[in-house]
């Protein structure tokens, strides 16, 4: 991984976790799989902890670890270092995307409950008026009791959303191609078409990876069909919505957005979206930041320790499921 994030992710109490289960190579972390260092501690390699910045495991680095059985991903996301050629060795893969996908789930929840009370604007309004004015005359549109949320996707962050959802009285639709109506039930939620999940939100919330069959998923048409003054939270990827259509959309006070996420990631300056009223921008931090990193390292400490003793990993990626993962 690279250095920043080796230090970002693992403390110094995270390190003499690991160390308790393995022989821990020296230190500092590789962040290049070439080089004399590098072929040393490759070639006595069983496990590789990864995280954000490791290089693609291909080939070449498979043949200086002959050993190497094991990779454990101290983040979420495989798709960028792990290749075929660890799957044709057989090498068992882990990854921490189960504990990531818990802040992303939580900063849904947060975003849910703050944009069904239509906080952000009502606050803006106070602090001008600098008064209250007659609260009695609040709209029926405004609060969380019996609203209906819309959940694109039963992925990690999905599920989570449903379980944290529970205490709340909403009610929650949900749509995945994968997901069945009995399985969608047995959630405790209600499986739509897509188009329904759309029509029938007062908050929506997107968490479908972004795959081939789901880039622009969220098409104008769909956006266009949401009811007034409904919200679109997006925490997966932009390039699953019509930007061009949300934008406008979210323009003509039609509907209100919040986006962790954009295509492209971060948003020109001068683009529209910045300076609307209803949309809230946050810099893509609704999944692990600060000490919210400490549950990744433990999370790969345990899989590390788990596998050693072998008892195989509690969060296995398996080869087979990548087409559905982000």
């Amino acid at each position: 991984m690279s250095p920043q994030a080796a230090e970002a992710v693992f403390t110094q109490r995270s390190l003499t976790a690991l160390a308790e289960v393995c022989d821990l190579a020296p230190l500092p972390a590789l962040d290049d799989l070439s080089g004399p260092r590098a072929e040393k501690l490759l070639a006595d390699a069983e496990v590789l902890v990864t995280g954000w910045g490791c290089p693609p495991l291909d080939a070449d680095v498979l043949a200086a670890a002959p050993r190497l059985k094991a990779v454990v991903h101290a983040a979420g996301s495989v798709r960028g270092h792990v290749t075929d050629a660890c799957w044709d060795r057989g090498v068992e893969v882990s990854s921490a995307a189960a504990a990531n996908a818990l802040p992303v789930a939580e900063y849904t929840l947060a975003m849910l409950l703050l944009h069904g009370k239509h906080v952000l604007e009502r606050a803006r309004d106070f602090r001008q008026a600098r008064e209250r004015g007659n609260w009695l005359l609040t709209s029926h549109e405004v609060g969380n009791y019996r609203r209906t949320v819309g959940l694109l996707s039963a992925s990690m962050v999905g599920r989570r959303v449903v379980e944290l959802l529970r205490p709340f009285d909403f009610e929650v639709l949900l749509h995945d191609p994968y997901v069945s109506p009995a399985e969608a039930a047995d959630l405790g939620v209600e499986w739509v078409p897509l188009p329904d999940l759309f029509t029938r939100s007062d908050l929506l919330s997107v968490h479908t990876p972004l795959l081939p069959a789901t880039r622009g998923l969220v098409s104008r048409e769909l956006l266009g069909s949401m009811r007034q003054d409904a919200t679109l939270i997006n925490t997966a990827r932009g390039a699953v919505v019509d930007q061009e259509a949300l934008t406008e959309l979210v323009r003509a006070g039609r509907i209100r957005a919040v986006l962790d996420v954009t295509d492209p990631e971060v948003l020109p300056a001068d683009h529209p979206l910045w300076d609307c009223p209803n949309a809230l921008i946050t810099p893509h931090l609704a999944g692990s930041q600060g000490s919210e990193w400490e549950r990744l390292a433990d999370t790969a400490v345990g899989e590390v320790a788990r596998w050693a003793a072998g008892d195989g990993f509690a969060h296995p990626v398996r080869r087979e499921r990548l087409a559905f993962l982000a």
